[in-house]
C-alpha cells in the first residue's frame, strides 16, 4: 500500500504573503492605501486619544483585515459630513497603522464598528484635483471618482509619495 502524505495547499496572494498567514511588518513591505469617508468622520479618528484610529465601510472588519502593520494610510473626503454635498474631494489625514489587529468599539444604539490604531502625522488638506494627472492609480482622469466607490484603495508608493507632498506630510516619518 504506498504512503499517504499530507498535501500542503500553499496559496500566494499578489504581495507575496502566503493565504491563511496574517501579514505582519516582517512578512512584505509597508503598503499603502486610500480609505474613504467623510471629512468629519476622518477627523474624529485622527484627532481621536490616546491613538487616532480608523474605519472603513461604515465599520466593516473585512477591508480592516487587509491592512497590517506599518501599512500607510490617508484618507480621501468626498464631502465634509457624510451625506453632504460640498464636494470637498481631498485627502484630509494622512498616518502609519499601529502594531495590533482590527478591534470593536461600541458607540450605541447598536452600533459597533470594527477599527484599526493609526499614528498620524501633521499635515493640511489637499484637494484632489490638482492631482489627478499625477495619480498612477488613476486609469481615466474622466471617471476618476469610480476608484473611491469600495472604501479602500490599495495604491503604489509613487502616489502616496504625491498625495502625501501635496499635504505638506514628512517623507521620512512615512518611510517614503
Amino acid at each position: 500500500m504506498p504512503m499517504r502524505l499530507p498535501l500542503r495547499l500553499c496559496l500566494e496572494a499578489h504581495d507575496g504573503t502566503t493565504a491563511g498567514r496574517r501579514a505582519g511588518p516582517t512578512d512584505r513591505a509597508p503598503r499603502n492605501w486610500i480609505a474613504v469617508a467623510s471629512a468629519e468622520h476622518a477627523r474624529r479618528g485622527r484627532d481621536h486619544t490616546p491613538a487616532g484610529f480608523m474605519q472603513v465601510g461604515h465599520g466593516k472588519e473585512a477591508p480592516l483585515r487587509r491592512i497590517a502593520p506599518g501599512d500607510r494610510v490617508t484618507y480621501y473626503a468626498p464631502s465634509t459630513a457624510l451625506g453632504g454635498r460640498d464636494r470637498l474631494q481631498s485627502f484630509v489625514s494622512l498616518g502609519v497603522v499601529l502594531p495590533g489587529v482590527p478591534y470593536t468599539v461600541d458607540m450605541g444604539s447598536g452600533f459597533v464598528p470594527w477599527r484599526r490604531d493609526v499614528r498620524y502625522l501633521p499635515a493640511h488638506d489637499a484637494p484632489i484635483g490638482p492631482l489627478i494627472p499625477r495619480l498612477a492609480f488613476i486609469d481615466d482622469p474622466s471617471h476618476w471618482g469610480s476608484k473611491f466607490r469600495f472604501g479602500l484603495v490599495a495604491i503604489g508608493d509613487g502616489d502616496m509619495q504625491c498625495i502625501a507632498r501635496a499635504m505638506g506630510a514628512d517623507l521620512a516619518a512615512l518611510a517614503l
